[in-house]
């Protein structure tokens, strides 16, 4: 009999850890390793935000909170939803987490029974249907082709929902594709969701400031205020003001839902560091004038990864609305061959081959449940993306 639970079965360890772990292989080895796998903005936090966990620290605010969160974080939370998103919630009604990942977490321990099913467009974030999985629940992939711009159909949702879905998870603009949804494609979704009362809806928020060219934000619970008493909006300052160390995330929902999620978190991690609190105080209240100067860096490095990757034969990369990735599709590399003999049967045997070839890390598209494709974090310099895709393309080239 094992020692260890049987939950454990259930989930496997992320996909990307091999990649991670042959690149600091190579890297230690004396490679010129150049990673773009890291989901995190490349930009220092803002100062004033620093500036206010030092005044924290000095004013000796370093003690236990309430378990999910201070009062001015969590009124704070409720005037950025008012102002950025037309939504109204009271303090009673938001969680504060341990990074947007606890709050995901949270709701999913709280309300997930065996057998319950929840819905997830793949690709998705790596850890979706795991912590699915923990709670007991099962995911329901719903794919997202290239062909629409890696965005699910309200048809596609219509099918997918059976009486035993929970939730569907929402993720816009997306990680791993940068992929936005218009609020007119959001209603097509939102509508689907209005004729099934028991399915409640999950937003991933986090990328909410990332956006491009002529793309404006949207959340479900602000298309259809229908959906106000079963939508669980979630968000967190780790993208947008560069906080990705700080660990705060939070949820906005029905009142009697995050008594749930606290209660949760009570008996876990208990509060957020207390530090790391009021400097998101700071970041939700304070100046935003670096958010559009940080896209402006962004949009560029985006528009010279697209444009180099697609000029390789046999790679197709998407335009993406927000986030900071791309997630080009590699269908006409499948099956070549390396100079050193490797066959590209998959998107895992792509990425291998290039970093121990190149040393250009990339995370492959079957950890996030679509291939044959691979994720491009473009949140690094110039020239160490202009350098990448330089690999890239003659790495390509080379195949036959």
């Amino acid at each position: 009999m094992s020692f260890l639970s049987k939950t454990l079965d259930r989930v496997k360890p992320s996909p990307t850890i091999a990649v991670t772990t042959l690149a600091g292989e190579l890297k230690a080895k004396g490679m010129d390793v150049i990673g773009l796998g890291a989901g995190e903005p490349d930009f220092d936090t803002p100062q004033n935000i620093k500036d206010a966990a030092v005044s924290a620290i000095a004013a000796g605010k370093t003690k236990y909170t309430a378990p999910d969160g201070i009062p001015e974080l969590k009124q704070a939370i409720c005037d950025k939803l008012k102002r950025d998103n037309g939504l109204e919630y009271t303090p009673a009604q938001i969680s504060v987490g341990t990074g947007g990942k606890q709050t995901l977490y949270n709701a999913f321990m709280a309300t997930l029974n065996e057998g319950d099913e929840v819905i997830i467009p793949a690709p998705y974030w790596v850890s979706y249907p795991d912590m699915v999985l923990l709670g007991g629940g099962t995911p329901v992939a719903v794919e997202a082709t290239l062909e629409n711009n890696f965005k699910i159909t309200a048809e596609q949702l219509e099918a997918a929902i059976t009486p035993k879905t929970k939730w569907f998870i929402f993720n816009s603009p997306s990680n791993p594709t940068g992929a936005g949804y218009s609020a007119d494609e959001l209603k097509k979704l939102t509508d689907v969701l209005l004729k099934h009362p028991h399915v409640w809806i999950m937003t991933d928020d986090m990328y909410e400031h990332l956006a491009y060219d002529d793309f404006k934000f949207a959340t479900p619970a602000e298309v259809e205020p229908k959906l106000y008493e079963r939508a669980l909006t979630c968000n967190g300052v780790s993208k947008a003001y560069a906080m990705t160390g700080w660990r705060i995330g939070y949820a906005a929902g029905p009142e009697h839902m995050i008594k749930a999620m606290r209660k949760v978190q009570s008996q876990s991690t208990s509060n957020p560091c207390s530090i790391s609190q009021w400097a998101a105080v700071e970041a939700l209240n304070g100046t935003q004038h670096f958010l559009p100067e940080h896209n402006v860096v962004f949009k560029r490095r985006r528009d010279m990864v697209v444009d180099m990757l697609n000029a390789i034969d046999g790679v197709t990369c998407p335009t993406p609305e927000g986030a900071f990735y791309v997630y080009p599709n590699i269908t006409g590399l499948i099956g070549k061959t390396t100079p050193k003999g490797t066959v590209i049967e998959s998107d895992e045997a792509f990425s291998t081959a290039l970093l121990e070839d190149t040393g250009v890390a990339v995370v492959f598209g079957a950890a996030f449940g679509l291939s044959p494709n691979f994720r491009v974090s473009y949140a690094t310099s110039d020239d160490n993306l202009k350098e990448a895709c330089t690999r890239i393309q003659t790495f390509c080239a080379a195949l036959s």
